[in-house]
């Protein structure tokens, strides 16, 4: 089955709100083996919405359109939609209960607008939203299904789990597909590609390998398609057995672990406690930490130390150092590692001192100059980088190298 994703919306074309649905969309149908091969974004105008569905419709099996459902003027999907397919506009009986409930029970005041969620198209099918008041649409014609959703994600995806797969998956003989992401870190996409260049040549015919890359982070995913879907798994571990042996130290994690959880796993496995001290990377690491459910359980906190002066006060880096080497310096990394430590009572540090940019930079110590220093008991290990790129990106490669060096610490990996 063929697929194509439409987002309406003005609102996504000025670049106010970013499309996230459609990512989830595709992520969700190609789990269920159904093709995605076009993602399209249009205008709240009736006009283009009608053309984009005269251009698709007959040339997908399945488009799944999202956005303009709600009760304000500007949302015209339905409407739009009910001319398409020359139907008139009714109002459904249990959604305009539930509508009318929903404010009794909350003793919130109804207006028209309020009651117009409950008139759809005649001949869709209507899919019941326990997640909101815009109901969902499923239409036929030429060959090809058309669901329209709401654009809220919540809504969309309460919609898709209970109605929208379920009944994909009953209706049409999908092939059977199986993913497996591996996580690595620390290598860039194209050096990654070249390590891997004999490994990837070594693929069955029925294994696939997409490489994805995100700042300081490239996934590898595997895909086994139809056709050796009864050994997929052991085929898969094989060839992931085979990929530890030639990059062990990169990678961190499988099916989209993030760095900062597959570290506090192994800080709560052994039971120690962390701490931070950052200058370059101005809290982004405790950012990533607690952005962890559950990480109070292993890390303590943290201290930015971004002006000097707090590098020397708070966390007791000797004053000399950084008038003699500068603060972006294996010595003070060490000391302000060593200084948290000490300030929170934690088993582990991490410290980074650098140039962020885009102003700062010398010959010496160009923009993007890092240092970073974890700790753990007695062990201490600081090393310098180079990172490059805009100062967002230097932050994030810094912050994620930090955590995967902390990891290779406590695994001996150094």
């Amino acid at each position: 089955m063929k697929s194509a994703i439409i987002t309406i919306g003005d609102e996504i074309l000025i670049g106010q709100v970013t499309d996230t649905n459609a990512v989830w969309i595709s992520q969700h149908l190609n789990s269920i083996g159904v093709q995605v091969g076009e993602m399209i974004t249009v205008s709240d105008e009736a006009g283009h919405i009608t053309s984009t569905l005269d251009r698709y419709m007959g040339r997908y099996d399945l488009l799944i359109m999202t956005g303009g459902l709600g009760p304000t003027t500007d949302d015209i999907t339905k409407q739009t939609l009910a001319a398409y397919f020359n139907s008139k506009m009714v109002t459904h009986a249990e959604i305009h209960e539930r509508i009318t409930t929903y404010f009794k029970e909350r003793g919130r005041s109804m207006i028209e607008s309020n009651l117009k969620q409950a008139d759809v198209p005649e001949v869709c099918k209507v899919l019941m939203n326990n997640h909101g008041s815009a109901p969902g649409m499923w239409f036929e014609k030429e060959g090809t299904i058309l669901i329209s959703l709401p654009g809220v994600p919540y809504e969309m995806k309460g919609l898709m789990e209970d109605h929208v797969l379920p009944e994909l998956v009953s209706r049409n003989k999908v092939p059977h597909v199986v993913h497996r992401t591996i996580m690595t870190q620390g290598v860039p996409e194209s050096y990654l590609a070249a390590m891997l260049s004999e490994w990837e040549s070594t693929l069955p015919a029925c294994v696939k390998l997409a490489y994805l890359p995100r700042p300081g982070i490239v996934r590898l995913r595997l895909s086994v398609v139809d056709k050796c879907a009864k050994d997929s798994e052991q085929i898969l571990d094989v060839i992931i057995s085979k990929l530890l042996d030639i990059i062990p130290e990169h990678i961190f994690g499988y099916d989209d672990v993030s760095l900062e959880q597959s570290l506090g796993e192994l800080l709560r496995e052994r039971g120690l406690t962390l701490a931070s001290a950052e200058s370059c990377t101005g809290g982004n690491i405790a950012r990533m930490i607690t952005s962890v459910p559950g990480s109070s359980s292993y890390y303590s906190g943290s201290v930015i130390a971004y002006e000097n002066r707090i590098k020397t006060a708070v966390l007791g880096v000797e004053p000399f150092l950084i008038e003699e080497k500068g603060a972006v310096c294996r010595d003070v990394v060490e000391q302000m590692a060593r200084g948290v430590r000490e300030a929170f009572g934690t088993n582990t540090a991490i410290s980074t001192s650098g140039i962020a940019g885009p102003e700062g930079g010398s010959d010496e110590k160009p923009v993007g100059t890092t240092w970073i220093c974890v700790q753990h008991g007695e062990e201490s290990f600081a090393k310098l980088y180079r990172f490059g790129g805009s100062r967002e990106r230097i932050i994030d490669q810094a912050s994620h190298t930090a955590l995967q060096l902390l990891r290779h610490l406590l695994l001996k990996n150094l």
